[in-house]
């Protein structure tokens, strides 16, 4: 029984982490969007070069901070034109700066559809977010900086030679870079003009926050979820815990999310497990959209369909035990609601943690009509 819930804790996360790495520079100019350091990744796949990277972002209270991430690009000549770019946004790792993905060498491997992107001749870029792999705290799931940094590491990128990297692009996220692929399209026309957003794909994206918990049918993984908004929110925003939690779980649900950034294919310790379940019976019955401030903090950080532009491509799982697939759907049929072209892909079963592997066939076929410039197609009048 334990190795099962074990499991099922491991399973909706997209990628391993592990610790983060990359020296700053307090020489360079402090503007978002500006490279600070690319230091060149010496162990690739054959055909790939890649840099880890460090930049200036800027927070949602428009405080310029340095994140981290990487940039993976095609090993040929560069092409005469720049290339498109694909903005690669990662599902939960963790929420403490040691969680960072940018220092994974497995980076290349858990990425989904990473060789046939790059074979394609795309730029990805691969962002941290901040608080991953820089000084913390992690906004879990907070939209609007977590959409500034993917969008200024695409800028970022674009000032790396050998990356030759355009700034034409498209964004793909899963679960939490789901909601980071809606939300960067939502702050690209705003914050970064000088972009060009051709597409937004987001597999199993949390849209509505407070319903997706509502509504989410693993409690084990709910648990742990509930950890790291707790410990995330509590730490950005001072969020009070004690709403939340009694004296014993406010330790457990800390530690919880201190000690333990996301690793596909490991298995817990007995600690964690212990601590999921006492985080679990600790929340039964509770309901995070009406206990403030999380009601409000949930609602601040989810996304407005109508603020969305298109078109849209959504994958989703039709038993997915994290992301409920009716809360997705509801979003899509907002995004309809206001006339946004979209393409909803219904994956079968309910494997969240490869949402995004088992959809990137169509999803990369959409993404290069995108660049192409073909018009989108739109599943709206069957939503």
């Amino acid at each position: 029984m334990t190795r099962r819930l074990l499991a099922s804790v491991a399973l909706p996360f997209a990628l391993l982490v592990v610790t983060l790495g990359v020296p700053l520079s307090p020489a360079t100019a402090q503007e978002q969007g500006t490279l600070i350091t690319s230091d060149p990744v010496a162990d690739t796949p054959p055909g790939m070069q890649a840099w880890r990277i460090s930049y200036w972002t800027r927070d949602d209270t428009q405080r310029l901070i340095p994140v981290t991430g990487m940039v993976i690009a095609p090993r040929e000549a560069a092409p005469r034109a720049k290339r498109p770019v694909i903005a690669w946004a990662h599902g939960t790792s963790g929420v403490m700066p040691r969680c960072a993905v940018s220092t994974n060498p497995l980076i290349f491997s858990v990425t989904p559809a990473l060789p046939e992107m790059i074979a394609a001749g795309y730029v990805v870029v691969a962002p941290d977010y901040p608080g991953l792999g820089s000084t913390g705290p992690h906004g879990y799931l907070a939209g609007e900086e977590t959409a500034r940094s993917v969008l200024d590491a695409v800028r970022a990128a674009q000032q790396i030679p050998g990356a030759h990297a355009g700034s034409r692009f498209a964004v793909w996220g899963e679960s939490q870079g789901g909601h980071a692929a809606l939300w960067t399209a939502r702050e690209a026309r705003t914050y970064a003009r000088d972009l060009t957003l051709v597409g937004t794909a987001a597999a199993a994206p949390p849209t509505a926050i407070a319903e997706n918990f509502r509504r989410a049918s693993e409690p084990n993984v709910k648990a742990m979820l509930t950890a790291y908004v707790a410990y995330s929110w509590s730490q950005k925003y001072g969020a009070p815990l004690n709403t939340l939690f009694g004296k014993v779980n406010r330790g457990i649900a800390t530690r919880l999310a201190q000690n333990n950034c996301i690793e596909l294919g490991m298995t817990p310790k007995l600690g964690t497990v212990v601590g999921i379940l006492s985080v679990r019976g600790s929340i039964k019955g509770k309901d995070i959209g009406r206990i403030e401030p999380w009601a409000s903090l949930a609602q601040k950080n989810s996304i407005d369909p109508a603020l969305v532009p298109s078109p849209v491509l959504i994958a989703q799982s039709v038993k997915d035990p994290v992301i409920a697939p009716a809360v997705t759907r509801n979003f899509a049929a907002g995004l309809c609601k206001h006339r946004k072209a979209v393409r909803y892909v219904a994956l079968p079963g309910g494997d969240h943690a490869h949402s995004a592997r088992d959809s990137a066939s169509v999803t990369l076929a959409w993404i290069a009509d995108r660049f192409a410039g073909l018009r989108a197609p739109d599943d709206c009048p069957r939503l």
